[in-house]
């Protein structure tokens, strides 16, 4: 594990750049992220994803996709449009999560 600066404040990371301390985020690491992830502008509907995902972690592990969808009422084709190219990892990485378990 190391650190890295995002936001102006350091946070934990893995190998991989997730967060490994939930309770490091903020709404503007979030924002530097998602522009790291390509992802411009956070809308109604990202924050909506992302606020869900870290009500609903269990042990700072981001839910699946499937627990995504029935909760935020968005379909997985939704996901996809908001999050590109691995909606589950890109979210869990924005909201400061852990790694999706079964994500490679």
């Amino acid at each position: 594990m190391s650190n890295k600066v995002i936001a102006g404040v350091a946070v934990a990371v893995n190998t991989e750049g997730f967060m490994t301390n939930p309770a490091e985020w903020t709404r503007e690491i979030a924002v530097e992220v998602a522009k790291e992830e390509g992802i411009g502008e956070l809308t109604e509907n990202h924050w909506k994803v992302i606020d869900f995902c870290r009500s609903s972690a269990e042990n700072g592990k981001s839910p699946t996709l499937r627990t995504i969808t029935n909760g935020t009422g968005l379909t997985t084709k939704d996901l996809f449009a908001l999050f590109p190219k691995g909606p589950a990892k890109k979210v869990a990485r924005i909201a400061g999560l852990g790694k999706p378990e079964g994500c490679v």
